[in-house]
């Protein structure tokens, strides 16, 4: 993961709504959720969830996917792996961490 990516991403993460709908969406991965699903289990308007939700796909932390007239939403997991990655890339001086 190069810097712009790893800014985007902690940026996305840096509003609590934002936060709230990753984490849920990591605890129901794979097979994420519908946007009413989200929605109705955070609380959100369904206008500031669509909101939310291009800010997250825009940071490539979540990914959309066609359902016929609905749109699933999956936490992308290889992006987190990736920025966890970048944060601990210099952890313990690059010797294994205990």
């Amino acid at each position: 993961m190069k810097t712009k990516q790893a800014l985007d991403a902690l940026s996305a993460l840096a509003q609590p709504h934002r936060l709230a709908v990753h984490r849920w969406l990591v605890g129901r991965a794979p097979e994420g959720a519908f946007a009413g699903e989200i929605a109705e289990h955070l609380g959100l308007p369904a206008a500031t969830l669509s909101f939310h939700l291009k800010a997250l796909q825009a940071a490539g932390l979540v990914r959309a996917e066609p359902e016929g007239r609905h749109i699933r939403y999956r936490a992308a997991l290889d992006t987190v792996r990736g920025l966890v990655a970048y944060l601990t890339e210099n952890c313990c001086g690059g010797k294994p961490c205990s």
